[in-house]
C-alpha cells in the first residue's frame, strides 16, 4: 500500500514535492486549484515538465487530484454545468500534465430532480470532460451524508462507472473508497471480517481492479451516523484497532492511500500521521500472520 497525505499546492508544483518529502509520502493528493473558487490555477507545460523530472528523484510513486468542492456534475442548471465541466476538464488536463493516477470526483447531487435524471446528467458531463482530455482517469469516490448525493452505495457507483466507461473505456474510470464515508454509511471497517466483506462486495459489484485510490480518515461520529466528519487517524470512532484491520486487507495492497485529516493546526496530515498509518498497517499484517 502506498501511504501518504493530502498536501497543499501553495507556492507551486515543486513545493508539492517538498511537502511529499516532509511527510514521507509514497502517494499524495492535491487540488489542481483553490477548492472553494472557480478560478483555475494556470500552469505552463514547463511547470509540468519540471514537476515530472523532479519527482523522479523522490520516493513519491503516485499523485492523485481531488476535484474542487464547488462542482456538481448532476446539476440541471446551465451555468453550474458549464463551470463544473470547465473545472473538471482543467483538472484532467493538469492530471495529464503531471502524470496523475486520476482525478477523484464526487458524482454530484440530484437537488430537486429524480436520481435517474441526475445520473444521466452526471454521466454525460463526465464523458464530455474525458473527451476534452488525453488519458487521465476519473475516479469516483463513494459518498456519505445527504441522501441527495449520488454514489452512496456500490450498486449506484458501479452503474456510474459502467455507463461512463461505455464511451471512455474502463481504463479511464476507477473507484476511490473513503474509510470515513464507509463508516458513516454503515460499513464495518474496524474488523478483519468486516473489511473482508467490504472487499468482497467491491469485487462482486465493481471489480477490485477498478479500485484506484483510498482515502484514510477516522470519523468523529458513530458507525451508520451518515455524517462525514473527519478525525485524526486513531482518534475517532474507527480507532487504531480499526485501521489495523483496514490497512492490512491484502486485497488493498499496492493501492495509493492518502490521509485527508485536519492535522495539527488544521494544516493537514503530517509526517507523524503518515508514519502512524504505516505502523498500524504493519501491526495489522503481523496480527494476520503476514508480517
Amino acid at each position: 500500500m502506498l501511504i501518504g497525505a493530502h498536501v497543499s499546492t501553495s507556492g507551486g508544483l515543486l513545493k508539492v514535492l517538498e511537502r511529499a518529502q516532509e511527510t514521507t509520502s509514497d502517494a499524495i493528493q492535491i487540488f489542481s486549484q483553490s477548492p472553494r473558487m472557480w478560478r483555475p490555477t494556470k500552469y505552463a507545460d514547463e511547470d509540468f515538465t519540471a514537476f515530472r523530472e523532479a519527482a523522479r528523484g523522490t520516493r513519491l510513486q503516485a499523485v492523485m487530484i481531488h476535484m474542487i468542492y464547488l462542482i456538481n456534475p448532476a446539476t440541471d442548471d446551465p451555468e453550474m454545468r458549464r463551470k463544473s465541466l470547465e473545472s473538471l476538464s482543467h483538472a484532467l488536463r493538469v492530471g495529464d500534465g503531471i502524470g496523475a493516477i486520476g482525478v477523484v470526483v464526487h458524482p454530484g447531487a440530484l437537488k430537486t430532480d429524480t436520481r435517474a435524471n441526475a445520473k444521466r446528467r452526471a454521466i454525460a458531463l463526465l464523458n464530455e470532460a474525458l473527451a476534452e482530455s488525453e488519458s487521465c482517469p476519473i475516479i469516483y469516490e463513494n459518498t456519505a451524508g445527504s441522501p441527495q448525493l449520488l454514489g452512496r452505495d456500490f450498486d449506484e457507483t458501479a452503474e456510474l462507472i459502467e455507463k461512463t466507461a461505455t464511451r471512455a473505456g474502463p481504463e479511464r474510470l476507477g473507484l476511490c473508497i473513503d474509510s470515513c464515508h464507509l463508516h458513516a454509511t454503515g460499513y464495518d471497517v474496524t474488523t478483519v471480517e468486516g473489511v473482508a466483506e467490504l472487499a468482497d462486495e467491491i469485487e462482486a459489484k465493481i471489480g477490485l481492479e477498478q479500485l484506484r485510490a483510498i482515502h484514510l480518515n477516522d470519523s468523529r461520529d458513530a458507525r451508520g451516523s451518515n455524517r462525514d466528519r473527519h478525525a485524526a487517524i486513531g482518534k475517532g470512532e474507527i480507532g487504531r484497532r480499526g485501521f489495523r484491520a483496514f490497512l492490512s486487507e491484502l486485497r488493498f495492497q499496492g493501492v495509493p492511500a492518502v490521509s485527508e485529516t485536519p492535522g495539527p493546526g488544521g494544516k493537514g496530515p503530517d509526517k507523524a500521521e503518515v508514519q502512524l498509518m504505516r505502523r498500524l498497517r504493519r501491526e495489522g499484517l503481523k496480527a494476520r500472520g503476514g508480517g
